[in-house]
């Protein structure tokens, strides 16, 4: 479905209280696949993509993540929901910050998942490598330097065949139109620090780290953790940034836990 006004797609699934999953930089609809599967026995689940994401309008030029923000306040409005649950991974967790400092009275229960307050200059340094990465415009080349972030060690010494069919998939998706649209995201959050915001978050929040994130470590969560005073956090062993998919059945269930 598509939410014009915005050139915004999106999908629903299940009855319950609203739950909305925003992406990771990364990421479309598709990556949630078999949370929808879990979740939507027991939530109504809302999945999108935000502009430059997936089937979601492309922008031209620069932006700041904020617009997300934005759009996210107005999708709810034209689902006519008063109060939804907002779980945010990574990127996704910097726009749920945003707007749950923003908008605090849209928001039943906050998740922030393998998510960081501040862009700092090691985050930064991420960045532009993943941009010099898409800026091949090959799918391999991407994967090859921008996923050994993503993955735990554990999960590539234990799934890395698995790892070289999504390589594979890279190469055969990616296209020119999807590399330049994750630049421009990859460019909207090098400013981003909510340090002086979390505070104003209220609502009750789990937080979900993974013990062998590099991109969002343990330290980055404690920080979120010792700023909103109502949150509890989590830590899932031997996972990294995509603990979402390494430990997709634990991930499920801490979500389910958290919100019934």
């Amino acid at each position: 479905m598509f939410f014009e006004e915005l050139g915004i797609y999106y999908e629903v699934y299940g009855e319950g209280d609203p739950l909305i999953l925003l992406n990771g930089i990364m990421m479309s609809t598709v990556s949630w696949s078999e949370h929808i599967r879990f979740l939507s026995k027991y939530f109504k689940v809302i999945v999108y993509d935000m502009r430059d994401q997936g089937r979601s309008e492309k922008l031209n030029g620069g932006y700041n993540i904020s617009i997300h923000s934005e759009d996210l306040k107005k999708l709810i409005d034209y689902l006519g929901f008063k109060k939804v649950n907002l779980l945010g991974l990574s990127y996704g967790g910097q726009v749920a910050e945003i707007f749950a400092s923003k908008y605090p009275e849209y928001i039943d229960k906050l998740i922030l998942s393998n998510t960081t307050y501040k862009v700092d200059n090691f985050l930064t340094s991420i960045g532009e490598a993943w941009k010099v990465a898409a800026k091949s415009y090959n799918g391999e080349v991407f994967f090859d330097l921008a996923l050994p972030f993503i993955y735990s060690k554990t999960f590539y010494n234990n799934n890395f065949e698995w790892l070289q069919n999504r390589r594979k998939i890279f190469k055969e998706l990616l296209t020119k139109e999807w590399f330049d649209s994750f630049i421009r995201l990859a460019s909207s959050n090098t400013t981003f620090d909510v340090s002086d915001d979390l505070e104003k978050i209220k609502c009750e929040t789990l937080l979900i780290a993974a013990d062998e994130d590099i991109i969002t470590p343990i330290s980055d969560m404690i920080y979120i953790n010792n700023k909103i005073k109502n949150s509890e956090l989590i830590i899932i062993k031997n996972a990294g940034h995509a603990a979402f998919l390494e430990k997709l059945n634990t991930y499920c269930n801490l979500i389910k836990g958290f919100l019934i």
